[in-house]
């Protein structure tokens, strides 16, 4: 895989930048830049040294329903636009200022909606707008930044951006289609697998089909276009306990092809699994409060990594003040047990033939995305990177991201946590069932799948992290009995919990999906084995207990359509 990237991101730089025949985006963008570069500047104030202009093009098919109808089936397309405009220089500008993109003083704000028509105009002119309101702005903050800097008692270590070669990209365009007609007919059987259980009162099917084409021009000379192509399916299923809590699960698909969504037959099986597996959950115990070893499958434990270590590794919040600085100023120390290594590579467009959301080309600051290795044996190596520096790293990895709206900061892609002392499966959970003998414990807990995390990594509040279980089991530590078990979510606080590893397993795992923070919501993958870990803390997940239906479902009568 290495020699593969090494290879790919030879050709990238090749690739001679010349648009497509029917791609009028990028020189009218180009266009509407450089006129701006050459004469944005109000009398008697600074010119802006550093402009970028981004349109995102996106269309989105999708079909859901439920109870073996099809609820929505539509094509959407859509395109928007996002500049950033920088007044001082690559020392310090008007970014430093965190109200900049919420300035008050200027009463109208221009909508980012660019032309889906084919009209050069009507997209210079939403990005002329733009780019004055983000000029002036960017004034105002920059005075901001001066001021404050005449009481600021620290010297200024680390730039405000970093100095980047101009990078020109442009991939070729690609004829997107997405027939939703054979879809509208799985999302009908697949759903009506549901009706067939009571308990479960509420089910949804859904397919989306979504092609992103990313445009990038910026004042250095930088010129990118992207496609990627997103394909998603998921089925859910909620009932409720005899207690009144909800229980719901879900079976998520994710592909960068088409051909990586499921079969009809296997996604009516897989939804048949999940109701069986839902009801199950319905009669399991809610377990208590109590600290306990855990063992994590390969998808948990790389939820776990990215929102413990990844979001506090991402190299903007080394800078803030605002943030906890779990890792900075630790380059060369030993955070992790000297068998974990960890690296980020977005240039992985699979891993053993599973699909990786967070696989990319060029970063959202049009920055080659590359591999960067972050922990070694143990030690901490490098931050993600986008191009905000931090001390002891002035440039950029490839890991600036956003979700369009947002200015990019260093951001995960693909987490990879390797270990050097893998186990199987068996000695994994023997090992679990070991070590709750040794301390005494009552229990230990198998954690298979979890819905997601959480993390905090300010200063003002508490350095903590919560995942959130959906599948997990109790194991006895007498008879080593596995109970499913529910309502818990495993909580602590990041250095401890990440130093309580005690062995790893020998299969490694892909968890997909989507990450949420200061710049937006952004595809990711994390790759990870099984683990193991001496303690963590559970407690009780969020209890807000209803009463189930007055009713039971309806009966629709036969001939008629169900």
């Amino acid at each position: 895989m290495n020699k593969y990237v090494v290879a790919f991101a030879i050709l990238l730089i090749s690739v001679p930048v010349t648009a497509g025949e029917n791609d009028w985006i990028l020189p009218a963008m180009t266009a509407e830049l450089e006129r701006n570069s050459a004469q944005l500047q109000l009398d008697g104030y600074d010119l802006p040294y550093f402009m970028s202009v981004t349109v995102r093009n996106l269309n989105r098919s999708y079909v859901s329903g439920k109870a073996g109808a099809v609820f929505q089936s539509a094509d959407v397309k859509s395109r928007f636009a996002s500049v950033d405009v920088r007044v001082g220089d690559y020392s310090m500008d008007s970014s430093e200022d965190p109200e900049e993109f919420f300035n008050l003083n200027q009463k109208y704000e221009p909508n980012n909606l660019v032309p889906i028509d084919e009209s050069e105009e009507g997209l210079r002119r939403v990005l002329w707008l733009l780019m004055d309101y983000r000029y002036k702005s960017a004034l105002m903050s920059f005075l901001t930044v001066k001021a404050k800097a005449v009481n600021d008692p620290k010297e200024r270590k680390v730039a405000s951006l970093s100095k980047e070669a101009p990078y020109k990209h442009i991939e070729p365009e690609k004829e997107w289609k997405f027939d939703r007609k054979p879809w509208e007919s799985i999302v009908r059987k697949v759903s009506t697998v549901f009706l067939d259980y009571d308990e479960i009162f509420d089910s949804s099917v859904e397919v989306a089909a979504v092609s992103l084409t990313r445009y990038m021009v910026n004042s250095e000379g930088s010129r990118v276009r992207t496609v990627d192509n997103y394909y998603q399916m998921f089925i859910t299923a909620v009932a409720r306990a005899d207690d009144g809590l909800l229980v719901q699960d879900s079976v998520s698909y994710y592909g960068r092809f088409e051909k990586d969504l499921p079969s009809a037959a296997k996604a009516e099986k897989d939804a048949r699994e999940l109701a069986q597996r839902v009801l199950a959950l319905r009669l399991a115990e809610v377990l208590e409060p109590q600290t306990v070893p855990v063992l994590m499958s390969p998808q948990a434990t790389g939820v776990f990594f990215h929102e413990t270590v990844g979001h506090r590794l991402e190299g903007f919040r080394q800078n803030s003040d605002e943030e906890g600085h779990t890792f900075k100023g630790q380059l060369g120390q030993r955070i992790l047990p000297e068998f974990i290594d960890i690296y980020d590579d977005p240039g992985m467009l699979d891993w053993e033939g599973e699909s990786l959301n967070g696989y990319y080309k060029v970063d959202d600051e049009g920055v080659l995305g590359s591999r960067v290795d972050l922990v070694e044996k143990g030690r901490l190596k490098g931050f993600l990177m986008g191009r905000r520096p931090v001390e002891g790293v002035d440039k950029s990895n490839g890991h600036g991201r956003s979700d369009g709206y947002q200015r990019p900061v260093g951001r995960m892609a693909t987490l990879v946590v390797k270990a050097s002392n893998s186990v199987t499966d068996g000695e994994l959970k023997q090992m679990l069932l070991d070590e709750v003998r040794r301390q005494g414990k009552p229990y230990g807990i198998i954690i298979d799948t979890i819905a997601g995390g959480a993390t905090n990594t300010s200063s003002y509040g508490f350095q903590a992290y919560k995942g959130m279980p959906r599948v997990a089991w109790r194991v006895d530590a007498e008879t080593g009995e596995a109970t499913l078990v529910r309502g818990f979510e495993v909580v602590g606080t990041p250095l401890s919990s990440i130093n309580r590893i005690l062995a790893t397993g020998d299969k490694y795992g892909v968890f997909n999906g989507y990450c949420g923070a200061e710049s937006g919501l952004v595809p990711v993958s994390a790759v990870a084995p099984a683990m193991l870990f001496a303690e963590m803390e559970t407690q009780r997940g969020s209890q807000n207990p209803e009463r189930p239906q007055i009713l039971k479902p309806p009966v629709v009568p036969k001939g008629k359509k169900r």
